[in-house]
Formats: structure tokens, C-alpha cells, sequence
């Protein structure tokens, strides 16, 4: 379709040759419709994994554990039966498999399950467990996409930064500040990653990704393309202080940018991101205690409340607007503010006489008029008490307003981030800064209010630190709510650190390697210490949270061992975790054919489904039926049996027997 106002159209609207004007236009629309307008960037080669602890067996990648060449070779076959040294395609030859270690491109099917390395039961036997995952954020995230498929409330991301100086990982390299793909090879490392965590939230959820000046540009615009730019919903600056790198202008800011899953199903729900203004609650508690004291002498009260008032404005605990609320009320002690006018703004408003309550006399009237046009309405605000008025007749009367009915402010566009109170309470958690620059717990608290409800499921997959778990853990402890954190991070070690390891002979998956992992060494201590409130050297740090946490290892399975039925430990956390993660979790075949807990059930064996169903029903009668509820058979016609025997409004879903038909991940249709 031509456009006039196209240079190339008009050049062709010249040309005189109608066939050829015609089969230029043709060509030119054809162009178009292949052309991509925003954000262009080259997609990368699959990324890979390493996976030490899988067996090594015929036909499967692997490559040097000792990192000495980038080379990988398919397992050809083995000298004998003992299968300890492989023959390798290629120029490959003969290893000892203890030489070897297996890898995984991103594209080849993977069997995921979770092994449980910590177990904290620190809070209500019916409150949704916290989940820590240590793997590959790619595949933990395929692996929620069977258990959480539009389950999430919140993702709030802390991606790399790409400054050159975090050497972030991509493809098992670090790619710094001299790789002329850096921005490429980043954008397709998110951009895989962001497709699986749109299909997480719910239509009514929210993304926030954290994002320094170097990549902020390009990620608006990814997110632009994976969201859409009609979901974009704010950009926040997280001001942190002076940034170092900068020889000119150093504004210190990062940003947050702020996505719906869908505005309008956001929009429909009446959300309104408010949060209560500085100093409020604080006023309100002293204000009371004052009146308590003082009740009975209103001059008194009056005297302390000012003198509180100046001083915590002066030390900027609380703000103007705060401030003005500088009387109380003589028969309620309620802060009240008496500085707004009763005027019509502008001119124009109400002109009848209104008389002063002790003399009789009429006051002043505004020379802009009444705030109320009709007399009968003032009446009904000096009734009410809401008119305040001078010594005498001589005042012009001003409106009473109520501290405690303020209305809550917007978000602010601009947050605080103390880098030095964030590193303070890492030391102290820890007993040192073993983290560089982690996140405000603070910062995160106030997002996490704002942008999710109090029961959310919160999804984190650049979890690092373990900051997120932690400030949703805290946010509950202040309000009472049941929100779940769910994070995922790995056991990276620094740049810096792993070319130390490198050289004392250290690699991926030895025991001294993963002891300095940001898992191992930051996330995992970090999260027990502050649910139970001791460090792992044993010393006191807290009364702890009252909280429930299990940390996991993402782990790949061996197909022949789940065919076998030896990997149902594996798989099992994954239906739990489908389940809401709450309460007890069926960890073993039971021999009764099936089991159920108060928040999901499997049916093992579909000859006891009548025993089954029974027990669903009754749990359902009784007002606590199971979330959702996991039928193993590999027949259609008995899963449509047995769903027609539960009860209606409980969640189904067909697990084949293998296991493998259910979490296969990374290979066409594998996703539920």
C-alpha cells in the first residue's frame, strides 16, 4: 500500500511505465512486509550448560572438565565394560571419563528435578513455602512454565548491567567490556529468557527489571517487543549515589522499568499504586500518646504536639504537608489542619453570610466567594465540625481537615537507594560483604507493596544475593500477609575469583569451585540466617522471621533411571510445587495407589480411583480441597475416567508414567 508521504513511494508514483511502476511498487511492499522496525540484534548460538554430576554415557556431548580446550565431542562408544574411558568423535580419541564432564545446548531435551539441599520449617504448617532453585535460570524457568503458567503476581529482575566490569556469563565464556557482540549476545541472552517469563504472570501481573545506563536504551526496547509498548507502564530512577566510572556527569541513577502482563486487565482491577505519605503513621502514634498525657488541658497538648512537629520536620522525619496538621482536635485529639482555604478558587463562589458560632455576628466573606455555592452545604460542614473559625467575626473561616484522613501519595518516580545502609545490613547479616552492591531490601519492600497483593506469588530469576526472598519475607512479618517468593540464582563464581580457582587447579564442579559459588557462599547462608535468625558459624543475629524456606538444586535426569521409576524424588517437588507449595509434599509411591495432602493429590495407580476420588470428595465437603490434582496414566480414556469421578472446579492434569512426557523441556511440545 503506497503512502504519499514516503520519499520512495513518490519516486515511484513517477514512473511512467505502468507495469513497471506496478511491479516496483509489488517489490517494495514485499520489502516491507519482511522488515523489522525497533530493536535488531543478531540471535546468538543456543547458550550451553554444564552438567558435572550427570553420568557419562554413549552419545552424549561432553567436553574437558579441566576447561583446557572449548572443544566438545559425542560420546562414540567405550573400550570395555567397565565404560571408564570413552571414545570420542572427531579428532576427540580416548579419555578417562573422570576427564570429561557433559554439556547441554540449549535446544537438546532436558529432564529437570529439584533436590532439596535445605529444609526450613520456621513458620504456620498452612503458610505457602519459599523456594530458593540454584541452576540455569533458562531451564528453572521452562521447568515453571509446566508448574506456573500464568500463576505470578510479580517478577522483579536484577539482570546483569553489561558494563564490562560484572562478566557476566554467556555460553560458559565471560563476555567483558571488549566483545564487540556484548550488547547482542545480551539482548538474546534476556530475550530467551523474557518470552518464558511473560507466559509466568498472570494477566494481571507486573514485571520490574533493574537496569544500569549502559543497557537501560536497548532493554526498554526489548521489553517493548516482548510485552509490547502499550503494557509499558513507568519508568522509575533508582537513585544510588555517585557513580565512579563516570569523568564528567555522574548522576548515579539506575532505573526500574515497569511492565503489565496486560494494562487493561491491570487497569479493569482498579489498581492504583499508592503507598501512605512520609511520616503519617509516625504522627498519628505521637499525636495519640500526646492526648492521652493531656486530654484535659488542650493548651498543653497543643504546646507538645508543636513542639514535636518542629522538631522531627527539622530532622526530616516528616514532611510540610505533615507539618500543617498543627492543632488537635479539643474533643477528639486528631490532628487537624486548619492552613486550606474555604474559598472558591478563582472567583465566582458563594457570597451569603455565614455567622460566627459565639457572637452571632456574620464573618468575613472571601473575596473570591464560598467554596460551597449552596448555602445548605456549608450548613451541613459547620455541623459536621469541618469549618474552623477565628476568635471572632473578624477571621475569615478556613476548612478542617483530619491527619488520619490524608490521601495516600502516587508512586514516586524517583527511589532512594542507600548503597552504604544496603552494604551495612549485608555485613551484618553475614558478619561481612561477601556481595558487591546488594540491592536495598528497602527499595524492594515498598515495590513489592505497591505492585502486588498481599497473598502474591513473586517470581525472581536473577536472584543473586537472595535480596528479594528477603524483603518479601520481611514485608510479611510487618503486614501480616501470605506473599511467596520464588527465586532462582546459580553458584557463579566472579570473574576475578574463578581465575584465582583456575590456577590453584579449581573447576566447574569441584567441591572447592562450588564452595565460592554466589549460591553456596551468599544466597544460601544469607536466606537461613535471616529466617532463623543464626549465622552459619552458629552466633546470634536475630529472633528470626516466621517463615517456611526450602532451597533447591536444579537437577538433570538420567532417562533410563526415571524409566526405571528411580527418579520420582526428583520429580516430585515439581508437582508440589504446581500444588502452591504448601504443606506437606509426596515424596515416595505410596502403596495405596495414591496420596493426598491439603493442597494437591496424585493418583498413582488408576485401579484405586475409586478410593481416591472418595478421598477428594470429602475433602472438598469439608472445605479444603486440593489446588490441583495429578492423574499418572499414559491412557486418555482412564484420565477422563477419573476426572469424571472427582468433584467440579478442582484442577486436573494427566501425568504420563515416565515422567519424562511431563517436564521434558527445551524440544518442541514439551511444555504442558
Amino acid at each position: 500500500m503506497s503512502d504519499e508521504s514516503n520519499v520512495l513511494d513518490q519516486l515511484i508514483s513517477r514512473v511512467d511505465d505502468a507495469t513497471l511502476r506496478a511491479r516496483l511498487a509489488h517489490e517494495v511492499d514485499l520489502l516491507r512486509g519482511s522488515r523489522r522496525f525497533g530493536l535488531v540484534f543478531d540471535r546468538h548460538l543456543p547458550e550451553s550448560v554444564r552438567l558435572p554430576d550427570h553420568p557419562i554415557r554413549k552419545g552424549i556431548r561432553v567436553a574437558l572438565r579441566d576447561e583446557s580446550s572449548v572443544e566438545t565431542w559425542v560420546v562414540d562408544r567405550f573400550t570395555d565394560r567397565t565404560r571408564e574411558v570413552a571414545v570420542l568423535s572427531g579428532d576427540g580419541g580416548e579419555r578417562h571419563i573422570s576427564e570429561l564432564i557433559v554439556v547441554r545446548e540449549f535446544g537438546e531435551p532436558i529432564y529437570p528435578g529439584l533436590r532439596s539441599v535445605e529444609r526450613i520449617e520456621n513458620g504456620p504448617a498452612d503458610a505457602p513455602w519459599h523456594v530458593v532453585i540454584n541452576g540455569e535460570n533458562f531451564h528453572a524457568l521452562q521447568a515453571l512454565r509446566s508448574t506456573h503458567r500464568g500463576k505470578v503476581d510479580l517478577i522483579y529482575i536484577d539482570p546483569p548491567y553489561n558494563t564490562g566490569n560484572d562478566g557476566w556469563i554467556y555460553n560458559d565464556r565471560y563476555v567483558d567490556q571488549n566483545d564487540r557482540a556484548k550488547s547482542s549476545k545480551w539482548l538474546s541472552f534476556l530475550e530467551r529468557r523474557l518470552l518464558i517469563a511473560r507466559d509466568l504472570l498472570k494477566p494481571t501481573g507486573v514485571i520490574i527489571a533493574a537496569i544500569g545506563d549502559q543497557e537501560h536504551h536497548r532493554l526498554r526496547m526489548l521489553l517493548d517487543q516482548v510485552f509490547g509498548d502499550l503494557n509499558f507502564i513507568s519508568n522509575v530512577v533508582w537513585q544510588g549515589g555517585r557513580k565512579n566510572d563516570s569523568r564528567y556527569v555522574s548522576n548515579g541513577a539506575d532505573y526500574m522499568l515497569i511492565y503489565a502482563r496486560d494494562e487493561q486487565e491491570l487497569g479493569a482491577t482498579g489498581t492504583r499504586w499508592r503507598e501512605e505519605k512520609t511520616g503519617v503513621r509516625q504522627a498519628l502514634e505521637k499525636a495519640n500518646e500526646i492526648w492521652t498525657l493531656n486530654s484535659e488541658d488542650i493548651e498543653t497538648a497543643n504546646a507538645a504536639w508543636k513542639r514535636w512537629l518542629r522538631s522531627k520536620k527539622s530532622a526530616g522525619e516528616i514532611t510540610d504537608s505533615v507539618a500543617r496538621y498543627d492543632l488537635l482536635d479539643p474533643s477528639s485529639g486528631r490532628p487537624v489542619n486548619t492552613y486550606q482555604d474555604i474559598t472558591w478558587p478563582g472567583g465566582g463562589g458563594g457570597t451569603y453570610e455565614v455567622l460566627h458560632p459565639v457572637t452571632g455576628k456574620a464573618v468575613k466573606t472571601p473575596s473570591r466567594g464560598w467554596l460551597y455555592k449552596d448555602p445548605a452545604r456549608m450548613d451541613e460542614e459547620i455541623a459536621e465540625g469541618r469549618v474552623w473559625f477565628g476568635a471572632d467575626e473578624s477571621t475569615i473561616p478556613r476548612k478542617i481537615t483530619y491527619l488520619d484522613e490524608m490521601d495516600d501519595q502516587v508512586a514516586m518516580s524517583v527511589f532512594s537507594q542507600d548503597r552504604k545502609a544496603s552494604n551495612t545490613y549485608f555485613r551484618k547479616v553475614l558478619g561481612d560483604l561477601r556481595f558487591p552492591n546488594p540491592k536495598d531490601c528497602d527499595v524492594l519492600k515498598r515495590w513489592i507493596a505497591l505492585a502486588a497483593p498481599p497473598n502474591a506469588v513473586v517470581l525472581d530469576f536473577f536472584g543473586g544475593s537472595g535480596t528479594t526472598t528477603d524483603a518479601v519475607m520481611q514485608l510479611n512479618a510487618q503486614d501480616g500477609g501470605t506473599r511467596q517468593s520464588i527465586l532462582v540464582t546459580n553458584n557463579e563464581v566472579g570473574a576475578k575469583e574463578a581465575k584465582k580457582l583456575r590456577k590453584s587447579d579449581l573447576h566447574p564442579g569441584d567441591p572447592g569451585w562450588e564452595a565460592c559459588g554466589v549460591f553456596e557462599y551468599v544466597c544460601r547462608p544469607r536466606v537461613s540466617t535471616v529466617v532463623t535468625g543464626r549465622r552459619p558459624d552458629g552466633s546470634p543475629y536475630s529472633d528470626g522471621l516466621s517463615a517456611n524456606v526450602e532451597m533447591f538444586d536444579l537437577t538433570y535426569l538420567d532417562p533410563g533411571m526415571v524409566r526405571r521409576g528411580h527418579e520420582f524424588g526428583s520429580v516430585a517437588p515439581l508437582m508440589w510445587f504446581e500444588g502452591g507449595a504448601r504443606g506437606p509434599r509426596i515424596d515416595e509411591v505410596p502403596e495405596e495407589g495414591w496420596a493426598l495432602t491439603g493442597s494437591y493429590g496424585v493418583l498413582f495407580d488408576v485401579d484405586v480411583l475409586t478410593a481416591f476420588a472418595d478421598a477428594v470428595t470429602d475433602a472438598a465437603t469439608a472445605g479444603t480441597p486440593p489446588v490441583v490434582v495429578f492423574v499418572i496414566t499414559d491412557s486418555e480414556a482412564e484420565y477422563q475416567e477419573a476426572v469424571e469421578r472427582l468433584p467440579v472446579g478442582i484442577e486436573t492434569v494427566q501425568l504420563y508414567e515416565d515422567y519424562l512426557s511431563n517436564y521434558t523441556i527445551n524440544i518442541a511440545g514439551g511444555v504442558r
